[in-house]
């Protein structure tokens, strides 16, 4: 018996990730030749992680996601979210949470760190898409559509705030706005919540000092070279340093400990030093790119679910790709947030490429 074939995928979107991933393995492989080798001895430490831990995982789920119709994610929504939930609560606990710093973000599994909060955020979008799917009559009623979907985002948002982490708590907010316009609800209920939480920023602005000297630092840059707003500067050094062609790939003097995190939320400062304006600006073109096929993917699609879902993948990563890049350009605040398929972050390659594998699949039904 003959099998089914199933529709064609996105050919654009799956080129545009798979290159995106390419930049990025490379990126990695040299702004952090320094770093591996002054903590492993080993100059490939980091690229070696990313590899074999973060993209062939994350490739294979996007191969196999692809192929899972997107509507039986639906049917576990619930469940993922809960156990998305867990995790963030088990992260809390000293004995089962990692810390780095004063941030407690990751669980050790002995051979790579795994960041809940990064699973969450693929959680929470399937659970959101399947409650308007399920409750699109109540879209724009507050009691019985907008507030109950907004209780687990804030259940999630404020574990997210205890580890802490307020960058990725502030995205997991954004991508639920995104999706809770593209569901229908009211902007007059949506502008109620966001003056809330710029009420909660200020509280957690005033809980911690250094998050208002971090904004005072990107009106200011020049004002605390040396202290808060010593990553911004040094940012900004690698940039201008790249000119419009760079200085060539391997060849950033920021890398050798002068910019804080090389390979994670800096690393776009660090490839715009070795390989120019013109070059880094097809990075962006692609994350453009990306936006445009993903968001012409949601829209084609029939049904709620897969139109929710679809906006709420794409939301996740153009709106990460857009603060990281505005951070550390200077354009925003900095946020400590990882450029999706770029930066160090083994969690976050593999569970981005699994979204992609989720949108692929969609792409298959959309008119």
């Amino acid at each position: 018996m003959k099998r089914k074939q199933l529709p064609k995928i996105d050919y654009v979107l799956t080129g545009t990730t798979l290159g995106l991933l390419a930049f990025g393995l490379l990126a990695v492989s040299s702004a952090s030749t320094v770093l591996s080798f002054e903590r492993f001895g080993n100059n490939h430490y980091y690229f070696m992680r990313q590899l074999f831990f973060g993209a062939v995982p994350g490739l294979l789920m996007m191969y196999f996601f692809s192929r899972i119709d997107y509507h039986k994610w639906q049917k576990i929504a619930p469940l993922l979210v809960l156990a998305g939930i867990a995790m963030l609560s088990a992260v809390l606990i000293p004995s089962i949470g990692f810390k780095v710093g004063n941030a407690r973000r990751w669980i050790d599994f002995h051979y790579f760190l795994f960041q809940p909060a990064e699973f969450v955020k693929l959680a929470m979008i399937v659970y959101l898409a399947s409650w308007y799917d399920k409750r699109q009559q109540h879209a724009h009623d507050l009691y019985y559509g907008f507030l109950p979907s907004l209780m687990i985002v804030i259940v999630v948002a404020g574990l997210i705030m205890l580890e802490p982490d307020i960058g990725t708590m502030l995205v997991l907010i954004a991508i639920a706005f995104a999706m809770f316009f593209a569901g229908g609800a009211m902007l007059k209920h949506l502008a109620s919540v966001a003056l809330a939480g710029l009420l909660v920023m200020w509280i957690a602005i005033k809980a911690a000092p250094y998050r208002l000297q971090r904004i005072l630092a990107y009106f200011n840059p020049s004002s605390d070279t040396q202290g808060i707003a010593y990553q911004i500067n040094q940012a900004l050094i690698a940039i201008g340093s790249g000119g419009l062609w760079g200085l060539g790939f391997g060849q950033s003097r920021q890398k050798y400990n002068y910019l804080p995190e090389p390979v994670g939320d800096s690393i776009f400062a660090i490839m715009s030093e070795e390989l120019g304006f013109i070059r880094v600006s097809g990075v962006i073109l692609l994350f453009l790119v990306f936006a445009y096929k993903g968001f012409k993917i949601a829209w084609q699609t029939a049904d709620v679910f897969g139109k929710m879902l679809g906006v709420g993948i794409t939301s996740w990563i153009v709106l990460q790709a857009l603060i990281n890049i505005g951070g550390i350009t200077g354009t925003i605040p900095l946020t400590g947030i990882p450029l999706p398929f770029v930066s160090y972050g083994s969690s976050a390659l593999a569970l981005s490429l699994a979204g992609v594998g989720i949108l692929l699949n969609i792409s298959r039904y959309a008119k």
